[in-house]
């Protein structure tokens, strides 16, 4: 089910609202608990419902394991049973999503046939398979206490973050569903949840959908693009992805808030980063922590000289890459912001400063190439927008221009519709004007939630935010990391 449809805005949600809330008046918390659990397995199913059995089967393995580790009860050391859970998990995950990725490849290095298995991918798989992982590790650390399986399910199922992040951490959840006074309803908790929601509704189908049509024309549609169009392109996609998953996060933090349940900030104003590091401090924070605590430091992080660290940073985000995608574009996606990452400790190391602006410029403009693989399906579509990003050859600029520079034609500048292979012409300049102001000028929703207060400005703030949201949802659009 997605947040931005009438579905889940006028019915799910209000319904899953006063029927937990019910539960807790009259004190039958377990049965609220219960409720939850249900609501967001439904939730979960509403595409497919096939695909249950496998979260079902994945949370109660997971669960006996962690008492397992947690208890010291296995007949094998401590080490081989975690060994056993992540090699189980990721084992889970690899069949569904990179099955037919090794499949390919095997086929194409000892030219063989074997046919492709076409696997759907089951919603939502990387993320409560990494948040699952990371609890196995944590019992193993003894850093978890005894829940109760439908407590357990909770925590994994949670429909605000059960789909597409942030990946969770069960001691910043756990505390929270037990939390008495978070049984009753927080009118003020609803105020600030309604307000964040509609942020993320209009982030979503007025910002990321508008950009979402410029950018597949790009790269999936034209055949070829001038200089103008390849930089539409990249920069539509760039923005749509940043308004794309901004836009769930908030509506997922602003659905929690509502249950009374604060999710981790996972995205803030990673665009006003000025360099790589600060990049993925602010860009889907969770996923950066669980690669920092979970793969980095196990690796040895930063401990064993400069060789090893940067490896390190490598092999991390290289796998970071994979974890988006069964594709070679996503490892080289990976790969690029790896090296970057090298680039910028050595750097440091050295003690060169750049000044803030030219340190943002370089900062945005890699991040901007690199989402070039990210987004494309073939090497050759990165390659085509890519090319034609850095060509002088196929230069044309707006037929009014034509006048004043007409001594441009001498060096095969032409002029015309400037945007005619992707459906674009002024309006996306202005809209990419408007996305770099909103994006480097207000502050982020993390800013906003800290100084939220209840008056009748943001009262009617969130009204007609929300109302040009729900007016928009006119087709059905999901969220680009639901395919990850």
């Amino acid at each position: 089910m997605l947040f931005n449809s009438y579905e889940f805005i006028f019915a799910f949600l209000p319904i899953t609202f006063i029927l937990y809330f019910y539960l807790n008046h009259k004190r039958l918390t377990q049965a609220s608990k219960g409720l939850l659990v249900f609501s967001s397995l439904f939730f979960y199913s509403w595409w497919n419902i096939s695909y249950l059995p496998i979260i079902l089967v994945s949370m109660l393995f997971n669960y006996l394991l962690g008492n397992i580790l947690a208890n010291g009860t296995s007949k094998f050391s401590k080490k081989s049973t975690l060994i056993i859970g992540i090699v189980a998990n990721l084992s889970l995950l690899g069949y569904f999503k990179y099955a037919d990725f090794l499949i390919e490849n095997f086929n194409l290095a000892f030219s063989n046939n074997v046919p492709l298995l076409h696997l759907a991918l089951p919603l939502a798989i990387s993320f409560f398979t990494f948040q699952q992982i990371s609890y196995l590790v944590d019992s193993y650390r003894k850093e978890t206490k005894e829940y109760d399986f439908l407590n357990y399910a909770l925590f994994v199922t949670f429909f605000p973050q059960l789909i597409a992040g942030p990946i969770v951490h069960h001691k910043e959840m756990m505390p929270q569903f037990a939390k008495t006074r978070n049984k009753i309803i927080n009118y003020n908790n609803i105020a600030l949840g309604l307000f964040i929601f509609a942020i993320g509704l209009f982030k979503k189908v007025i910002i990321a959908d508008t950009f979402a049509t410029w950018a597949t024309a790009g790269f999936d549609v034209a055949t070829t693009l001038n200089l103008f169009e390849a930089w539409a392109t990249s920069l539509s996609y760039t923005f749509q992805l940043y308004f794309d998953f901004s836009g769930y996060t908030d509506m997922a933090i602003g659905a929690a808030l509502l249950f009374n349940i604060k999710l981790p900030i996972n995205f803030n104003s990673p665009y006003k980063a000025k360099n790589i590091q600060d990049f993925w401090r602010r860009w889907h924070i969770t996923l950066s922590r669980f690669l920092r605590d979970y793969i980095y430091i196990p690796l040895g992080g930063n401990r064993k000289g400069s060789f090893r660290t940067y490896a390190n940073l490598m092999t991390t985000f290289i796998i970071g890459g994979l974890w988006h995608g069964a594709g070679w574009t996503f490892v080289f996606w990976g790969f690029l912001h790896g090296l970057a990452l090298v680039i910028h400790r050595a750097w440091s190391n050295l003690g060169f400063k750049l000044w803030g602006w030219v340190a943002w410029f370089i900062t945005f403009n890699f991040i901007n190439i690199a989402w070039v693989f990210f987004r494309a399906k073939e090497w050759d579509d990165a390659i085509k927008v890519l090319s034609s990003m850095f060509s002088l050859d196929n230069v044309v600029l707006p037929k009014v221009l034509e006048s004043h520079l007409a001594f441009l034609k001498d060096f095969s500048v032409n002029f015309g519709y400037f945007g005619i292979h992707i459906g674009a012409e002024i309006e996306s300049v202005l809209w990419l004007i408007t996305a770099f102001i909103i994006t480097l000028l207000f502050k982020s929703s993390a800013e906003q939630l800290e100084n939220f207060k209840l008056n009748y400005s943001t009262a009617i703030f969130t009204g007609i935010t929300l109302l040009i949201g729900l007016i928009s949802l006119n087709k059905v659009s999901e969220f680009l990391y639901f395919n990850f």
